[in-house]
């Protein structure tokens, strides 16, 4: 026999309607004399919104190249001094270049390196290395909460990487010779 009525469903359906409803009349314009006023301060506001919000990506995207393009300098430079670490640094300094360009705000910008011979053995550089990944892990992660959210999907991702990179340095640091 079937059941006649209101059910839960049926209220729970004809809720959701009803909310939707107000949801879509709350959408309409802000124009409330049908004048240009409101709508000329709305773009004045969202044409400055989004100016200060490129000036701070810029910013953010500034300061994420300076961190990944002195960790691309420290590879260089552990390569330079350590060339039997290259089978296993080569790929991952590829990968570091690959997010210097992809962070820069600026196309085909030019990296300069300043050269210097990392302290001890080839170990104690890999495990410098992995330090360096795990701190510009730490600032890309921090620079998350004010990035917008192109840029800190980016950063999310460069991020993820670096960690991933100084498992994989601290791994190799145990089985390269001093």
């Amino acid at each position: 026999m079937r059941r006649t009525g209101t059910t839960r469903r049926g209220a729970l359906t004809a809720t959701g309607a009803i909310a939707l409803g107000a949801v879509l009349a709350g959408c309409g314009s802000d124009d409330e004399g049908g004048g240009r006023t409101g709508s000329a301060r709305a773009d004045a506001r969202t044409a400055a919104d989004s100016s200060s919000t490129r000036q701070a990506e810029a910013s953010l995207r500034k300061k994420a190249v300076g961190v990944t393009a002195s960790l691309l300098g420290q590879y260089e430079n552990v390569l330079a001094a350590h060339p039997a670490t290259a089978a296993g640094l080569a790929p991952l300094r590829d990968a570091v270049r690959a997010h210097v360009k992809a962070l820069s705000p600026a196309k085909g910008a030019s990296l300069e390196f300043v050269r210097t011979r990392p302290a001890g053995g080839p170990q104690e550089a890999v495990r410098a290395l992995a330090a360096a990944e795990r701190r510009a892990a730490a600032s890309h992660t921090a620079a998350l909460l004010e990035a917008p959210p192109e840029l800190a999907r980016l950063l999310a991702s460069v991020a993820a990487a670096a960690s991933a990179h100084s498992y994989l340095l601290t791994e190799l640091a145990k089985e390269t010779k001093a």
